[in-house]
């Protein structure tokens, strides 16, 4: 497992010296001995090492990795570059394109993002091969619940973007009147169309950013 160095260390820090995190580890690390497991070991804490605590704007709660081969890179929804769109994402770019005119990518690489502000987390950082929840319950919500507890208490604005009802358990967490909290159903074409398409979660996050004199976030993600 990778590490995290920037200035998360200073607020979760305290969470690698705790007993259910040594057992999270030691699962994780027989796991990736034992079996194909996602992302990258490298790639766990991408999420981090990209979007710095004092960097972070907008907070985007996935729920675990994407379980097939060459998908996930530590990233909530994000693929790498090359890999083909997966449906929640496509719907993700649909509802961006007409929310804010921006055209559909031919890649689901949302490193814009995270490099801009956009904390793009999942609340389970590890996925068995083509086994999908199947390192839900085994540490990593108590540690990415500290995550979202070290952004909550920031003594300034942030937008958190719930789509569904596992990120949406979450909004008891979200405490400081600060922050905006944005909820839709999932993008999943499950659900995409009970309201998630025509949210508008995007350009309401950039006008509360510009309401509180804070950079909006270019969504367009490029060809490559």
């Amino acid at each position: 497992m990778g590490a995290i160095t920037n200035d998360w260390l200073y607020a979760i820090g305290d969470e690698f010296k705790k007993p259910y995190y040594k057992e999270l580890y030691n699962f994780v690390v027989n796991e990736y001995r034992k079996y194909i497991i996602y992302p990258k070991a490298d790639d766990i804490f991408n999420a981090f090492h990209l979007t710095p605590l004092s960097k972070v704007k907008v907070v985007i709660l996935g729920q675990d990795p994407y379980h097939n081969e060459n998908q996930a890179h530590g990233l909530c929804f994000s693929v790498k570059p090359h890999v083909d769109i997966p449906p929640s994402l496509m719907n993700i770019f649909k509802e961006l394109r007409d929310d804010l005119g921006c055209y559909i990518p031919n890649n689901g690489c949302l490193e814009k993002w995270a490099k801009q502000g956009v904390l793009l987390l999942n609340t389970v950082l590890t996925v068995r091969a083509h086994s999908p929840l199947s390192h839900q319950g085994r540490g990593w919500e108590y540690f990415t619940d500290a995550v979202i507890r070290a952004v909550n208490d920031l003594d300034r604005p942030v937008v958190f973007i719930l789509w569904g009802k596992p990120a949406q358990s979450k909004k008891k967490m979200l405490t400081n009147s600060k922050h905006l909290i944005l909820e839709a159903p999932h993008p999943s074409p499950l659900s995409a169309s009970r309201g998630f398409f025509g949210s508008r979660p995007f350009s309401k996050t950039n006008e509360f950013l510009i309401k509180n004199n804070i950079e909006p976030i270019d969504w367009q993600i490029e060809n490559i």
